[in-house]
């Protein structure tokens, strides 16, 4: 039937409005426009989700309270968004009737495009504290999954017992105990190697070579003793022990105690580190890894794991961060030799200016190479003001990342 003369009756969600044909008619790009339009049945439920002829009804499942709104650009040609909306539903809502943002306004169009751009600044706030973060199981689950394997496991219960024990410090009262003992003696253990370090407590033999101190000795046995044990119960006690292999934490527990073994094996069957030439610095290498044994507080702090944790998830900032300081060093770098180059002053290679530019764009300033001209004091000033701006770019995110994943990490615990 012809709509021009008449009414049509609008029922949005069981809000029911009666819209004269001739106001429809001034926006016949519109949902409710185009149904002045239509001849038959099909065209019609392609526009509403039903009608009724005979009483010139049209039913549309949407949320009556955004129609009103609707209802009231029909009447006055003109969209008003109230402050308390969620301009993104509201976008959808208008955007399903056909209506365009154009018809805002002037009252309330900057606030709602400015509203929207605020939204869209916060979601990509979010987005950035897991830009780089792989997709991975959520780990409680992960948890509750190991856990179950101990039931098809012999002696399961008692395995679990044990197994959270060493590896949840907040398990227990014995498991509290048991981290507290660990922290100990990678304690003990570092200071011992700093001690070793300190001439006072070296013995020498009679050929000049360096020997332990006996108690010193005897300490570092125990703390590889403990260290042994421990990873080697964790091994044994593990659910899944290939996964124990890729676990950081793990890793660093063997990589602990592996120097020590190696060093032993060679000086048992090849004799001492000034007999063996290369291999013998390649000894000292090994030895020297034994500081790596303070990252095993790792597993004892949540800070420390999600230092981790960040660093790891952090690669594109860091990435960009060591792009900028690169690009800084060589530019700054080739200006402060171009300005110092006949002043004899260390600045005598742009290779040789490298240190110096990444000293000053660090902010460190050792001052063992100093520019003496005007221009290469202007440079070390730029290299200087540069480097504030360029680490201070990223140091927002990644410390958004630090949160986060302390937040999980306390949560996990």
């Amino acid at each position: 039937p012809s709509f021009e003369e008449d009414v049509i009756n609008i029922n949005v969600g069981g809000l029911r409005r009666r819209l004269s044909s001739s106001a429809l008619s001034k926006f016949p790009d519109t949902r409710l426009g185009r149904l002045l339009s239509c001849d038959s049945e099909e065209s019609i439920l392609q526009l509403c989700d039903d009608y009724d002829v005979s009483a010139r009804e049209f039913y549309f499942d949407r949320n009556p309270g955004f129609f009103l709104y609707v209802l009231h650009f029909y009447q006055t040609g003109k969209l008003h968004v109230m402050e308390e909306l969620c301009v993104f539903s509201f976008c959808q809502e208008i955007e399903y009737w056909g209506i365009n943002e154009f018809f805002l306004d002037s009252c309330c169009s900057y606030r709602y495009h400015e509203r929207k751009l605020e939204s869209r600044h916060h979601n990509w706030d979010e987005e950035s504290e897991v830009s780089s973060v792989d997709t991975s199981p959520d780990e409680i689950s992960d948890i509750n999954h190991d856990l179950l394997r101990y039931s098809t496991l012999r002696c399961g219960n008692v395995r679990k017992r044990l197994w959270l024990t060493m590896e949840n410090p907040g398990y227990s009262i014995p498991s509290k105990l048991f981290s507290f003992v660990s922290i100990s003696v990678v304690l003990v253990s570092i200071a011992t190697m700093c001690i070793h370090s300190m001439p006072e407590y070296q013995e020498v033999d009679e050929n000049g070579n360096v020997l332990d101190e006996p108690i010193l000795h005897k300490l570092e046995y125990f703390c590889i003793s403990w260290f042994t044990f421990e990873v080697s119960s964790r091994l044994l006690l593990s659910p899944n022990p290939r996964k124990f292999f890729t676990h950081p934490l793990n890793l660093i527990d063997i990589v602990s105690v592996l120097p020590f073994y190696f060093t032993l094996l060679v000086d048992v069957t090849m004799g001492s580190d000034s007999e063996l030439g290369n291999l013998g610095k390649v000894v000292q290498v090994f030895r020297l890894m034994r500081i790596f044994r303070v990252l095993k507080l790792a597993r004892h702090s949540t800070g420390l794991r999600s230092l981790g944790a960040t660093l790891k998830h952090s690669y594109r900032e860091v990435g960009i961060l060591l792009l900028y300081l690169a690009v800084g060093v060589s530019v700054f770098s080739g200006v402060a030799y171009t300005a110092e180059k006949e002043e004899d002053v260390g600045f005598d290679t742009i290779p040789a200016c490298w240190w110096w530019g990444t000293v000053s764009m660090t902010t460190v300033g050792y001052g063992d190479v100093v520019p003496v001209t005007v221009a290469g004091k202007l440079a070390a000033s730029g290299c200087i003001l540069g480097g504030i701006l360029v680490v201070a770019l990223p140091i927002t995110i990644i410390f958004n990342k630090f949160s986060h994943f302390y937040r999980k990490q306390k949560a996990l615990e």
